[in-house]
């Protein structure tokens, strides 16, 4: 009876979301698979602030009383940032706040977190939170979702799939983020020749495809730029050293950024370049760029080894508990929900696109 109330309430709110904009009320909902080519700068000044929803969140019980199940499909643990978001995860969605929480880590394996899904589905949870380890591949499973009355919340990465077979995204703008990144090494680089190493993402996954496509639209203006070599690290500090070896043996003296997708990939790096003896950081011959702002990165930014570091909020377990709450009680809710990113510059670099790095602003990061 519960799930025959519950799909009542999710068509009425589908209908109102076809109204209620990721900007707010004024504007349509864009798709969730939309949300990288809308998010542009104006669209991340409207993101949702993660931290600010996290006490309404905790505050809101299960509207009937009853506990709420949700299934959380979590890509893995192959990073800091990785472990910063199980965690938020698991603060948000407890038993306290109402929530029974189902999380598998998937261990970056595609076929283990369909599986997961479909334990989920055969359990009948309330709902079904997935962070997707890639892309493609998703159609049947969430039509399986859709067809057992289960509501899908896509978060953090972004699929290729039909949006109405899911029912809302939150996540952040990856692409804005390459873009960011870009932009602030034309700022700091000032016309100057840049030859650069990118060690990418994990192969399929959207945050590796958006930082790749959005840095790759601004180096496409600079002539006086150019790619040398990309590879994938895997999102790991030990895949990110043996990229970085590689490359240190093809690209010898050749090269003066390095672009890492994420902090893990820039430990790796740096401790290849450190055994080599190469220096980086803002008192090096190589500038290096990471991806996620975790308290580790943020702390290598202060210390100017990482020149620029672009955050990708993990905060996002509140933002995903608001939107479930609204679902719950019958009200609109926004289909597609953007997380507030910023970028940092290590010491003594000033930038129109990143704060410096302070460390009042390292002491207040709760990741």
């Amino acid at each position: 009876m519960l799930r025959k109330k519950l799909a009542v309430l999710l068509a009425t709110a589908m209908v109102a979301a076809s109204i209620v904009g990721c900007g707010g009320a004024d504007q349509a909902a864009a798709p969730a698979e939309e949300a990288p080519a809308a998010a542009d700068d104006a669209a991340a000044d409207d993101a949702a602030p993660a931290e600010d929803a996290a006490d309404d969140a905790a505050e809101a019980p299960a509207a009937s009383g009853d506990v709420i199940t949700v299934g959380y499909a979590q890509v893995g643990h192959e990073s800091d940032w990785r472990t910063a978001n199980t965690q938020n995860y698991q603060d948000v969605f407890s038993a306290e706040n109402g929530y029974e929480l189902s999380l598998i880590d998937c261990d970056n394996d595609n076929a283990v977190q369909l599986e997961a899904v479909r334990n989920f589905i055969t359990q009948q949870l309330d709902y079904i939170v997935i962070a997707p380890i890639e892309t493609a591949g998703w159609d049947t499973v969430l039509q399986e979702a859709q067809d057992a009355g289960i509501p899908v919340i896509i978060a953090d990465r972004e699929i290729d799939a039909d949006a109405s077979l899911y029912d809302a995204w939150v996540g952040t703008n990856t692409k804005n983020e390459g873009v960011t990144a870009g932009n602030w090494l034309a700022e700091y680089l000032d016309g100057k020749e840049a030859n650069i190493l990118i060690i990418e993402g994990s192969v399929g996954a959207s945050a590796a495809l958006g930082r790749s496509e959005g840095f790759d639209e601004v180096a496409a203006q600079h002539s006086e730029w150019k790619i040398l070599d990309h590879q994938s690290g895997d999102f790991t500090q030990d895949g990110g050293q043996e990229v970085m070896e590689s490359f240190i043996k093809s690209y010898e003296g050749q090269f003066n950024v390095v672009v890492c997708h994420n902090d893990n990939e820039a430990y790796g790096a740096m401790d290849a370049m450190d055994a080599a003896g190469i220096t980086y950081g803002v008192d090096g011959d190589v500038i290096i760029i990471s991806f996620d702002a975790t308290h580790d990165g943020l702390q290598y930014t202060l210390d100017g080894k990482i020149n620029c570091n672009v955050e990708c909020n993990p905060i996002q377990a509140a933002v995903v508990a608001e939107v479930i709450q609204k679902m719950q009680n019958g009200e609109s809710f926004e289909a597609t929900t953007l997380v507030n990113d910023e970028a940092f510059v290590a010491p003594g670099i000033e930038s129109q696109y990143a704060t410096t790095m302070t460390e009042e602003i390292l002491a207040g990061r709760a990741y």
